[in-house]
Parts: C-alpha cells; structure tokens; sequence
C-alpha cells in the first residue's frame, strides 16, 4: 500500500477515483452502489461528483433547490487567487443525500451540476490540476471513503480526480471501444500520474466489468478484459438488469428497492463492496 505525503498524515479518508474514457458503461451507477454497498458495511463514505452531467448526485437522490442555491463541488474547486484560501474549503459542499434507508447518513455528496463544466477552461492555468487536492486537504478527515465519479474523459475534471486520489478503479463494461477507452484510462494513470498530475504514488486497483450480458459476443470481449488487466478484474461481474437502471433512474436504495431481481441485485454489490474493502483496505 502506497505511503501518503507528510501532509496528508492527519488524514483518514481513502481516495478513489472511478473512472474510463467512455460514456455509458454505468460508472455514476457504480459509484453510488459500492458507496452503498460500503455504507452497508458501517463505513462514512464521502462521493464526490466530478461529472457536470450530475448522474451520481441525483443517483443519491440529491436535488437542486433554486430557492436554497446549495453550493457543489464547482464551487470548490473554483480559480482562486490565494490557493492558502482553498485548503480544506470542499467542507462547505458536502450535504446529505436523499435516500431514505437505514445507512443513508453514512453517505455524503458533493454534488456536481453543469456549470462544473466552467472548470475546464482554467486547464491552462499553472498547477490547476490540484485545486481538488487542496479542496479536500484537511475536509475529508471524518470519511473512510471517498469515492470520486469522473466524466467519460480524460480531461481536466478527470485529472483533477486523479491527483487528488489514493487509488483509482476502472469501469468497463464488455465493449470493445469501452475496452479501448479503459486501456487509455490506465495508460494515463501508468505513465503521466507522476510527471503530469503530481501523484506518483497513484495506482489501479480494480477493473469492474459491469452491465455484462451473457452473449457470444460479450463472453469474447469478456475475455478480452481479462487477457489485457489480468488479475486487476474483480468479482463479481455485474449483469445487465434493467430494473437495476430502474432503481437508478427513480434515485432510491436498495434496501428500499422492491423491483424484479431485487435480492440477486443487492447480492451482487455486497459481494462487489466486499472485493473493494479486499483490495482497498483503509491503513
């Protein structure tokens, strides 16, 4: 396990970014089961929405209020003339989701929306890639996890994840250009987290292969992920099932969840949260 810089010793949370240079492989879903499946299991659990699109957040069942104007993580990571005054200031957008089951408060967002998207053009700025670092430096101490859900690039956003992450783990899903998307998802981490992103230490914990159907066709690609990551793949593969997109779409959890193949869902993420908890142990 990788040793933290001396100044984040004071720090408990355990960083992760998910991440892959493809949309649509369900890694916003992903993101809001394993911080469920982690809940579940008595951890704190911080999910940092890094997406403009939002997904994780109203996932979680977080919604905007206009009346109400709740900060998201944009606002944390905003352009600062003083980074001394950013320390830390992630604190201020960290809110409870809106899922009503019996560990839900042991869940936090830091929700995104799309102005998010504004960050982007601050990429050219000196050092701009570890605002999200210095955001959480000292905010993230009373979380276990952190988990950060990317967008499908590997851009600006994405980077400011990876620097400020322990660990990352790529979703796939059994598709040759997510595939494709997944390999430049590691070859990022591999060979520019150091030199690029001023986190050397950062390392791929897991592959998950996610919305698998049992097809000729998929079993191919299926194979395909384990010839190229190896043992990074983890158990269980996760099945396509619609009402699963469902549960999703209607932001609920699992334990309030009554859809077809509700019990074989949650089978499946508690097993997946305790492969996260084997191969991403808090120190």
């Amino acid at each position: 396990m990788m040793a933290r810089p001396a100044a984040d010793a004071r720090r408990i949370a355990r960083r992760i970014a998910l991440l892959n240079n493809k949309g649509g492989v369900g890694k916003s879903g992903t993101t809001a089961r394993l911080a469920e499946a982690l809940a579940k299991a008595g951890k704190r659990v911080l999910v940092i929405d890094m997406d403009p699109q939002g997904n994780s957040s109203g996932m979680l069942g977080w919604r905007y209020d206009p009346k109400v104007k709740q900060p998201t993580i944009s606002q944390a990571i905003k352009a600062n003339t003083d980074p001394n005054e950013a320390l830390g200031c992630a604190r201020q957008v960290f809110q409870p989701i809106g899922w009503n089951c019996s560990y839900a408060e042991r869940i936090q967002i830091a929700p995104a929306r799309l102005p998010l998207e504004n960050r982007m053009s601050e990429a050219g700025i000196g050092g701009a890639w570890l605002r999200l670092r210095q955001a959480l430096e000292g905010a993230d101490s009373d979380f276990d996890y952190v988990l950060i859900d990317c967008p499908p690039s590997l851009l600006h956003l994405t980077q400011l994840a990876l620097a400020a992450s322990d660990d990352a783990v790529i979703v796939t899903d059994a598709d040759v250009y997510a595939i494709e998307g997944a390999i430049r998802a590691r070859d990022l981490i591999e060979k520019k987290a150091g030199t690029h992103l001023s986190n050397p230490g950062l390392q791929i914990r897991g592959v998950i292969l996610n919305k698998f159907q049992d097809t000729v066709r998929q079993r191919e690609q299926r194979d395909s992920i384990h010839d190229i990551f190896g043992p990074l793949v983890w158990t269980p593969t996760v099945k396509y099932i619609e009402s699963l997109a469902t549960a999703n779409t209607n932001s609920v959890s699992l334990e309030e969840f009554k859809g077809d193949r509700a019990s074989e869902i949650r089978a499946t993420y508690e097993l997946l949260g305790q492969t996260f908890l084997k191969e991403i142990p808090l120190p």
